[in-house]
């Protein structure tokens, strides 16, 4: 299996793309499943029943939820990044007012040519706590958000280090994938909740003789639909966290590539360790920004206790990799820098 760290940044790039692509796709084969899952259940329970009693026979829960799963996906792809702004009551920057605004403007278009990208629209996200993410399908449609306590924190350095960071994301296509991602765990949660309450409220009842068969065969088959329907219904109480893990794991991978991207903008890997020290320090959370997209932030917004931690539950929960492990990989290249330079002693 190819290491993700020895790939350039062209086929980081491309990697990005098929994974976008194949998350879209293996979304809409899971609502598939879970409609003709249904549907191969209800025909089971209702093959025996009475005559003039409705039997299932067309897969028309199949056949409505492939096509909202499409949809949904579809519909993520696309209006993903507008959802997220929406999502944390971002204002777009659009006339620097402040002082401070105009150093954001002035440093999000420094890095964008330091980055060999178009200027991505700058939104301000109304929260004290620091932090900041980018959305976006490609970097012609990208955008950048800093929360206002990111902006007051940070001197000029720091802030050119985290604008960096993100538009690393967006030259590399993270943001494509990972908007997508936000996107989809928010209707997966939505319709799992929807679901899970209608089965809770109304209870579970299932008619007919367990597949219309006598005897054994009856019982056997009306053990194995039991056994698919408790299976169907778990599909649908894990769904959300399904995918949530897997948002979590894809950001996890890319902040390391995130961050040396940053350096190589800057030159600079020290003011992002002083930005990611600032940032750890803070006050968490960061209320503006919701569980469905933690993982597109610089640093996780709901509390970063897991983040501090290394082993099976951070590799589980966390949304990021441990923010020492980040922080002394950029003081290391940081201080390998200087000596090159001769800023150290040998």
């Amino acid at each position: 299996m190819t290491d993700e760290s020895s790939l350039t940044l062209f086929q980081q790039q491309e990697a990005n793309r098929r994974r976008t692509t194949w998350l879209v796709i293996g979304f809409v084969l899971f609502f598939a499943w879970l409609g003709f899952g249904g549907d191969f259940i209800v025909a089971g329970f209702t093959a025996g029943a009475a005559p003039g009693s409705y039997r299932h026979a067309f897969p028309w829960i199949g056949v409505v939820l492939t096509a909202l799963g499409a949809g949904l996906g579809v519909y993520a792809y696309r209006t993903g990044p507008e959802k997220v702004l929406w999502a944390t009551g971002a204002r777009e920057l659009t006339t620097a007012t402040t002082d401070a605004e105009r150093r954001l403007v002035n440093v999000v278009e420094e890095m964008a040519i330091a980055a060999g990208l178009p200027r991505p629209r700058i939104w301000l996200v109304p929260d004290p706590d620091p932090n900041a993410f980018a959305t976006g399908q490609d970097p012609a449609r990208a955008n950048v958000a800093v929360t206002d306590g990111l902006l007051a924190m940070l001197d000029r350095d720091e802030l050119q280090a985290v604008v960096g960071h993100e538009l690393g994301h967006v030259k590399s296509y993270d943001t494509r994938l990972m908007t997508t991602l936000a996107a989809l765990v928010g209707a997966v949660a939505l319709i799992s909740d929807g679901i899970s309450r209608s089965i809770f409220r109304g209870g579970v009842r299932v008619g007919g003789s367990g597949g219309g068969g006598r005897g054994g065969r009856g019982k056997n088959a009306g053990g194995l639909l039991l056994v698919l329907l408790v299976i169907w219904l778990i599909s649908w109480m894990l769904a959300p966290i399904i995918t949530q893990l897997l948002a979590m794991g894809v950001s996890r991978k890319r902040e390391f590539l995130a961050d040396a991207l940053s350096a190589q903008f800057t030159r600079n890997p020290l003011a992002l360790a002083g930005a990611l020290e600032k940032i750890e320090h803070a006050q968490a959370p960061t209320k503006a920004i919701k569980r469905g997209a933690a993982h597109l932030c610089i640093a996780d917004p709901l509390g970063r206790r897991l983040d501090n931690r290394e082993g099976l539950l951070a590799d589980i929960f966390a949304t990021h990799p441990p923010m020492g492990q980040r922080i002394a990989r950029l003081k290391g290249m940081g201080y390998a820098r200087l000596k090159q330079q001769g800023d150290l002693p040998a």
